[in-house]
């Protein structure tokens, strides 16, 4: 079978993906926080199969308040050096203002939504308009020994508070002793959180294609494994399942569907969705 990674428009030639020849990787740095938070936001708020359900109402607003409470877990990875983004190398800027700094985000925390007398999809498409960039997907993570302060998670936490409550269920879950994603040093466990595709370009395997390229490339940095929790089916198959020599496995996993709390009372409303802790070895275990 021929080689499908043919594009070396990554941040290492010598380790090229299998994204269509007008995507480029690129390794993100403090400049594309804001259009990282906004992919991040927008996809999750608007097209998850958990968060719009969950909180149907008030989107807009709950993402104009979610925007600078997600930026700490958005800064922490970027400024980590091991995130990385698409980026489509022929994107049409909308506005002449974006190509003179070549991109920019419009939100307006004051303008009125028309999420209650147009629809999701309607009011989603008017902030999707706004974000004009060549950023198109990211893959956000960090080294593990460099944990998340819990507590500049709080913001981000109290507007979704089912977030907090999937990585506890996770945590409760994972019972492995000893826990071989708990690194001694740098360089030894990446954490994976954070997996957006704009809603422009879905359906293109940018996802997929950035997840598997990134795989080689931490372990030609000489991590030994990549943990990843995740919310989306597709995430899930591709991490559960990589490439050969590399091996995935289930460390704990629950459905939103079934799970009932201490009082047998659905937690997580009408949302049908596996939600899942995989750990990929990419080193042979001793």
């Amino acid at each position: 079978m021929a080689n499908p990674n043919t594009n070396t428009r990554t941040p290492n030639a010598s380790n090229p993906s299998s994204l269509p020849p007008r995507y480029e990787i690129c390794q993100l740095d403090s400049s594309h926080i804001p259009w990282a938070n906004a992919i991040l936001s927008h996809s999750q708020l608007f097209h998850s199969t958990i968060w719009p359900i969950l909180y149907p109402k008030d989107i807009t607003a709950n993402l104009h308040r979610g925007f600078p409470a997600a930026e700490y877990l958005v800064a922490h990875q970027i400024n980590s050096g091991l995130s990385y983004g698409v980026f489509d190398t022929e994107y049409e800027f909308k506005r002449p203002e974006s190509r003179a700094t070549g991109g920019a985000l419009y939100w307006d925390a004051s303008e009125p939504g028309i999420l209650e007398t147009s629809g999701l999809e309607a009011e989603s498409a008017r902030l999707l308009e706004q974000m004009d960039f060549p950023l198109v997907s990211i893959a956000l993570s960090y080294d593990a020994f460099d944990a998340l302060d819990m507590s500049k998670m709080m913001p981000l936490i109290e507007c979704l508070p089912h977030f907090g409550l999937m990585y506890q269920l996770l945590a409760m879950g994972d019972t492995r002793d000893p826990n071989p994603s708990v690194p001694t040093a740098r360089g030894q466990v990446l954490y994976r959180n954070a997996t957006s595709t704009r809603r422009d370009y879905e359906g293109q395997g940018l996802m997929a294609g950035m997840a598997r390229w990134l795989m080689r490339e931490a372990d030609a940095k000489g991590f030994r494994a990549i943990q990843i929790e995740t919310i989306a089916s597709a995430v899930e198959h591709v991490w559960r399942e990589p490439p050969k020599p590399y091996k995935g496995s289930m460390v704990t996993e629950f459905n939103t569907e079934t799970w009932r709390d201490e009082e047998r009372k659905k937690g997580f409303g009408e949302t049908s969705q596996q939600v899942c802790k995989i750990y990929v070895e990419l080193k042979a275990q001793e």
